[in-house]
């Protein structure tokens, strides 16, 4: 087992409210949030929303409202960064004083070239720091014209390396880094700057993200140190990164992966948190509630190789999840009418919850059977056979029984047409707990239409 650490465990979820958040993101929050439920930490929710130009209110409540669906309840926040511009602010005048923090001025046009010249010399197209070699009158001149500076931060000489929770020893070289730029020329923090700050003060112990952040980790740490903390006190888990079933890149549909698509398809939270819980692990991907999945959470399980994720194996497990599914909790997503016998009836053969609609078109409306080619005559013999109403589940024993004993079909041979002509589907939910809810009157209307469409 993975050990939490000694002091009280305090994590986060910080998300930028610029869209809608998918599996990839869902992954990290729910990662994070068993490791805070198995260590009896905190859970905390921030907004990482400097970027005004593309953070919107309805993104943000859009992330309160997916997490609720998955049911990962925040313990603190939503903290949004965008209240909190003091305190970097007061961070930024810390580096600038220890010489941690410079300005620059070149334009973007200007950095552009210097890539295209770094790489035509065949070097690492890293920032040269030539912002650091003006002279004092250079920089004076630069201070008094009209272009604001933008802010970067002076990484360290050597590497940087932590022990990984998740993929083990890592470590970043800085010099094979560019400075990054902390604090833009109108004076708000970028990400990078404004995260670590929050981390610091905030208390987080433990930061658990996509793999896609190690070297942003190794900037970070520099960071951590230089605003005088210890660059391991924040333990890191970088989470190997999803690829689809044949191992491309998710990215490339991870708008069809978001969870407000997956939640209009039908997908159950349920099964959503058991299989980001489990795959990429050596756990068995069967239904489990929350509680029993942050009992069994564990970092070192989780395998260092990229994880799969297979549309086809959420399916089936959804499809788990809604056969043990009570009424009562899919009652508000059920066609209007729809009722506790419709639910025990179908659930067995669904895969979605969406699909409920169309056995309900069955049961409740109108469907047209298709052409049953030589069937008319036993059609009508089946509709004259029918047993008067009330019906219950003991009702298609007693018409198949008596209908064998007229002509002498059984089994496939005699289910095969009924079931089509009743539902207008090969396959389905038993027939016993269909007919009563399907009713005499549409019964004998089906088997007469589809009787009278062949001889």
């Amino acid at each position: 087992m993975t050990d939490p650490g000694r002091e009280p465990v305090r994590v986060r979820f910080a998300p930028s409210p610029t869209g809608h958040l998918h599996v990839g993101n869902a992954r990290v929050a729910l990662a994070n949030w068993l490791f805070a439920r198995r260590a009896g930490g905190a859970f905390v929710l921030r907004l990482d929303d400097t970027d005004t130009t593309r953070c919107k209110p309805e993104y943000e409540a859009a992330i309160e409202e997916d997490l609720r669906w998955l049911g990962l309840a925040w313990d603190e926040g939503p903290v949004r960064q965008r209240d909190r511009l003091a305190a970097y602010a007061a961070a930024a005048e810390r580096l600038k004083n220890a010489g941690r923090l410079y300005p620059c001025w070149e334009s973007e046009e200007e950095l552009e070239a210097k890539r295209r010249q770094r790489l035509k010399r065949g070097v690492a197209p890293i920032y040269d720091r030539a912002a650091l070699a003006m002279t004092e009158d250079q920089r004076a001149r630069a201070f008094a014209s009209a272009r604001p500076p933008y802010w970067r931060f002076r990484l360290s000489a050597g590497e940087t390396a932590w022990d990984d929770l998740v993929l083990g020893r890592r470590a970043v070289k800085l010099p094979a880094v560019s400075d990054p730029v902390l604090v833009r020329a109108d004076g708000t923090p970028l990400y990078t700057f404004a995260s670590v700050v929050d981390d610091l003060e905030l208390g987080i112990t433990h930061i658990i993200r996509g793999e896609d952040h190690v070297t942003n980790s190794g900037v970070q740490r520099d960071i951590i140190a230089a605003l005088g903390a210890e660059s391991d006190a924040i333990r890191l888990a970088h989470l190997p990164l999803l690829v689809g079933a044949e191992g491309e890149p998710l990215s490339k549909r991870i708008g069809s992966l978001s969870l407000r698509a997956l939640r209009a398809d039908g997908i159950e939270p349920a099964a959503l948190t058991a299989y980001l819980a489990r795959f990429g692990t050596p756990d068995d991907l069967a239904p489990a509630d929350l509680a029993t999945l942050a009992a069994g959470f564990d970092l070192g399980r989780i395998s260092r190789s990229p994880a799969r994720f297979d549309p086809a194996q959420l399916l089936a497990l959804n499809r788990k999840v809604l056969h043990a599914t009570p009424f009562e909790s899919v009652r508000d997503r059920l066609p209007a009418g729809a009722t506790e016998a419709f639910w025990l009836a179908v659930r067995g053969n669904l895969d979605l919850t969406t699909e409920a609609r169309h056995w309900w078109d069955v049961v409740a409306g109108a469907i047209v059977p298709p052409p049953l080619e030589g069937e008319g005559a036993f059609l009508r013999e089946a509709a004259a056979a029918l047993p008067p109403e009330p019906w219950d589940a003991a009702t298609a024993k007693a018409w198949a029984a008596s209908l064998t004993a007229a002509t002498g079909r059984k089994g496939r041979a005699l289910w095969r047409p009924l079931r089509l002509a009743l539902t207008g589907e090969e396959h389905g939910p038993d027939m016993a707990a269909l007919l009563p809810l399907i009713g005499r009157d549409r019964v004998v209307s089906r088997l007469n239409l589809a009787a009278g469409a062949v001889p």
